[in-house]
């Protein structure tokens, strides 16, 4: 169990140390793009809009800002250092020590939580500066962020293994994931669309992280909360299933 936790700390505190050490281009980012987001959509915007589902528009849409900057950086964090230890082939150290594939994954995971958790604060302190926060449900909105930086950061460790140079690291943020962010109801609520186009979006995974993390601090959600947590806990298991099945076969691992 000693050495279980000491290769699980090890890889958590090498991961946040380069995290720490490049922060200008980890942590700053994500807060100015946000910073942006709020002055554009939430001041701009929001003054036109107004109320939305009993709420300022710029409170309404800040649950789903703080889940975009979770999701992006959990998953950039896991996806481009796994990947970036497998091409410069120091992986290679971690496979051949005595340590469960699990153990790794965790580790890498771990530290793509710690950044996305991270992340998630700062922007929730920028808000601080635009609106006026009020949780509603301060446990759930801690169990959602926890679970989605984890789900995220297990797609990046997958990204990551299936990834054969460094552009192929950047196809799933650019051409899956930001989309489906965008379409998710950070913006708007997805009562207000057609019967078709709302069905459509309830395909969307990322609807429900959004969905969930509204409800824990304004108390209102387009889909039950039930459902959301569902379908973040079915996602859950299914990429950890995944990732812990490609670890153990060494797929995207071995020449």
């Amino acid at each position: 169990m000693s050495n279980v936790l000491t290769a699980f700390n090890t890889i958590v505190i090498k991961e946040m140390s380069r995290v720490i050490r490049i922060w200008p281009q980890s942590l700053l980012p994500p807060v100015i793009t946000m910073t942006l987001y709020f002055v554009i959509f939430g001041t701009f915007i929001g003054s036109r809009v107004g109320m939305l589902d009993g709420v300022p528009y710029i409170l309404y849409i800040t649950p789903g800002l703080i889940m975009m900057s979770v999701i992006n950086n959990a998953y950039t964090n896991v996806s481009s250092s796994f990947y970036g230890a497998k091409f410069a082939r120091n992986i290679d150290e971690i496979l051949v020590a005595p340590v469960p594939e699990y153990v790794i994954l965790w580790g890498y995971v771990g530290a793509g939580m710690l950044r996305g958790l991270l992340t998630g604060i700062l922007v929730l302190i920028v808000a601080t500066f635009f609106t006026h926060i009020s949780i509603q449900h301060l446990p759930l909105m801690l169990l959602v962020i926890i679970l989605s930086s984890a789900l995220f950061s297990i797609a990046g460790l997958i990204n990551g293994l299936i990834a054969n140079k460094f552009d192929d690291v950047m196809i799933v943020p650019t051409f899956v994931i930001m989309p489906l962010t965008y379409i998710g109801g950070i913006f708007y609520s997805i009562n207000q669309l057609p019967p078709f186009w709302r069905d459509i979006s309830k395909a969307n995974p990322i609807l429900y992280l959004i969905n969930a993390f509204r409800y824990s601090m304004i108390g209102s959600a387009d889909v039950p909360v039930w459902i959301a947590m569902t379908m973040i806990a079915f996602f859950l298991i299914l990429f950890y299933t995944v990732a812990i099945t490609m670890l153990k076969r060494g797929y995207g691992l071995r020449s």
